[in-house]
């Protein structure tokens, strides 16, 4: 028996902590594969937005929902076609979790790429719309051009949170390099004073 996979974990992560009726995030929506979880998750009192910048994705994403629409009872999914850096333009706090799963869109072009400036700006945005408790998932691919920057960036930025703010963890195959992993940043409850 191995271990679970970053997609897996990212997944089992935010179902622990999400509840029906809540708002959350798709920061890359690609295929639709997160999308459909959290609209899963939330149920039709919840409220799912989806990003990409790229209408194939967009199409793709809402095939796949569509397939479960009819079995189960989905929460309303807003899809976007802009970037996940205009993510606070589109929602407010607060909420529940929000997903990214970087690189390419794998049935698409694959020159297209999440980009560092957009994602630290994303990740920044989403951090401050979490609620307490509420969790960011970050799938990182170091193994295709560009990648390996990008997932540097992430990570530098989340080993800088201070820890009041929130838990970060690291889950990853240190003996794979270009193997993908995962960064997850969860919100605590900070009290004003």
């Amino acid at each position: 028996m191995g271990f679970i996979s970053v997609l897996t974990m990212a997944q089992r992560w935010v179902a622990e902590r999400v509840e029906r009726g809540e708002t959350v995030i798709d920061a890359t929506a690609g295929g639709g594969v997160d999308t459909l979880q959290l609209a899963q998750l939330v149920g039709p009192k919840g409220r799912v937005l989806a990003f990409d910048i790229q209408q194939d994705a967009l199409d793709k994403t809402a095939a796949r929902l569509k397939a479960y629409e009819e079995q189960n009872k989905l929460a309303p999914v807003q899809l976007i076609k802009d970037s996940h850096s205009k993510m606070s333009s589109y929602a407010a706090a607060p909420v529940a979790a929000i997903m990214f799963n970087l690189g390419y869109f794998p049935g698409g072009d694959h020159q297209i790429i999440t980009v560092p400036h957009s994602t630290l700006s994303a990740l920044e945005q989403g951090v401050s719309l979490l609620r307490p408790g509420g969790i960011l998932t970050c799938v990182l691919y170091p193994g295709h051009a560009g990648g390996e920057t990008e997932a540097a960036a992430v990570e530098q930025w989340a080993a800088r949170l201070p820890h009041e703010l929130a838990n970060v963890v690291l889950y990853r195959q240190p003996q794979r390099p270009a193997a993908p992993y995962l960064i997850a940043v969860e919100r605590k409850n900070i009290t004003h004073r």
